[in-house]
């Protein structure tokens, strides 16, 4: 029997993202769907950036750029650049782009350089000299093209996470969807243990046939209630806090994500339109609060600064089973892998996007649940495995945090597989097309990093691959060329207020 409610436990970003999703996709049917938020509990907004996902959703709900990015002050983002995280001469800084059509030509030399300079061949390897988003990030241009350019540019944006919520929130209510303000004070189940309702401070108690559980790290219903059990990642992943400081707006805004390796972990520089978004994620195992407040306030040039800073403790891993009984976990509560790629959205929007279609293939029931708890699980680990690479491969020794993340053996047979791969010369292509690994991450992205720290052996001045070696004033020419048919980044967004 069609479920005829449904009742999301609490706000944010994550909450309001499924209210919409769903919203959207059931309303011609009859399903009410009601969303339970405190009034008490704030919104923790680590991370203020997105995958080009986001931008599908946006196209999804027919929610055009310029109704919601001045709003939400939000930024392009046209990937993510890494500095200090190695060592190595000419390695100590590369760009990580959202690969994009335009790229075809391009990427193909890129991945020919990667496989050369692993023979032992002199030749240019950091993609930053292979994509247009690197191209376009270096002159701060935007990503939309004049419109006589007829290709599209990948993207995602930056923007703050309390406004993108409150927008949501207006958005969900026009399509319908019901918004208490009160707190869950009881949960009652059924005797077969799924939950048949709760009691809300603000209007007593509230049945519905599925919960969405959005009540960040406690996890108030699947974790607490349900007991579905938690798969921490600190064996992977040592960092656990973070701590927060904003500072004024840069007056270039530039479109792209800056991550800096520090003592104890790294820190984002996330450009918005008032202001810029400062934090320093680390690993309280290896300093404390306050030493790596001063961390961040040295490298922001904040020291005798009385702006406030917000410190935070993250519960870095995933739930064993995402959707359990009647009930859906979505982002801090089915858990949370550190923002480096910032990736937390996009989780969120995959798992409401699979967990939607699998409800509805199933008529409604829990009949494909254990594959999409499988798919899920995947998605999480093969992103923990992209983010792990980050540190097992760092050449940093100033401090040992490093050379323990260096030394690290708790890592995934995946990730061991891709490493040998590359050191072995072999083809990475040809293996992650056959991997039976969930590809959450592309081949052209493992070749970004992997090159991007300079994992290659020695030179070989005996080597000679010049019958597949690449032109690479072709290849600036062609990149360059295209760049000029994109305007200044500003510009563009003050074009959305227009």
């Amino acid at each position: 029997m069609q479920p005829k409610s449904i009742v999301i436990v609490g706000g944010g970003t994550a909450g309001w993202m499924a209210a919409n999703l769903m919203a959207k996709k059931w309303r011609n049917s009859n399903i009410d769907i009601t969303l339970v938020e405190s009034p008490d509990i704030g919104i923790i907004g680590v991370g203020e950036g997105s995958t080009p996902q986001l931008k599908a959703f946006f196209d999804k709900m027919d929610i055009a750029e310029h109704e919601w990015m001045p709003q939400c002050n939000a930024t392009y983002k046209l990937g993510i650049n890494f500095k200090n995280w190695s060592t190595k001469k000419g390695f100590e800084q590369y760009f990580h782009p959202f690969d994009s059509a335009l790229d075809l030509h391009t990427r193909k030399k890129f991945i020919l350089n990667c496989y050369g300079r692993r023979l032992g061949d002199d030749v240019k390897t950091l993609p930053n000299d292979f994509f247009i988003a690197a191209y376009l990030a270096k002159q701060n241009l935007g990503p939309h093209a004049n419109s006589n350019f007829p290709f599209p540019v990948n993207y995602g944006y930056h923007f703050d996470s309390h406004l993108l919520g409150k927008f949501l929130c207006d958005k969900a209510i026009e399509l319908g969807v019901e918004h208490i303000s009160g707190n869950v004070t009881d949960v009652a189940l059924h005797l077969n243990g799924d939950i048949e309702k709760l009691s809300v401070d603000s209007v007593g108690w509230l049945s519905a046939d599925f919960f969405i559980d959005s009540t960040g790290f406690r996890s108030l219903l699947l974790q607490n209630t349900l007991k579905v059990p938690f798969v921490n990642f600190k064996e992977n992943l040592f960092n656990n806090s973070a701590v927060i400081i904003p500072s004024p707006s840069s007056n270039k805004r530039p479109p792209q994500t800056t991550s800096t390796a520090l003592k104890n972990g790294w820190a984002w520089d996330i450009p918005l339109t008032n202001r810029t978004g400062n934090g320093y994620v680390y690993s309280s195992d290896f300093c404390s609060s306050e030493e790596a407040e001063i961390e961040l306030r040295e490298k922001l040039n904040l020291l005798d600064s009385d702006v406030e800073a917000r410190h935070l403790k993250m519960k870095v891993g995933r739930v064993e089973q995402h959707w359990a009984k009647n009930c859906l976990a979505v982002g801090l509560s089915q858990g949370f892998i550190e923002p480096l790629e910032a990736t937390a959205l996009h989780l969120v929007q995959e798992t409401i996007e699979h967990f939607i279609s699998a409800w509805d293939k199933g008529n409604f029931t829990n009949t494909h649940a254990a594959a999409f708890n499988k798919n899920i699980n995947q998605r999480f680990d093969g992103i923990r495995d992209y983010i792990v690479c980050h540190y097992k491969l760092n050449s940093r020794t100033d401090s040992e945090y490093w050379q323990q993340n260096a030394r690290n053996t708790k890592t995934s047979g995946s990730l061991a597989e891709i490493i040998n791969v590359w050191l072995n010369r072999e083809d990475l292509a040809q293996y992650w097309e056959q991997s039976t690994q969930a590809k959450s991450y592309s081949v052209v992205s493992w070749h970004c990093i992997l090159s991007g720290y300079g994992i290659f052996p020695e030179l070989n001045q005996k080597i000679n691959t010049q019958a597949m070696s690449v032109n690479m004033d072709e290849v600036h020419q062609f990149l360059s060329q295209c760049s000029r048919n994109f305007p200044d980044h500003t510009q563009q967004l003050n074009n959305l207020l227009k």
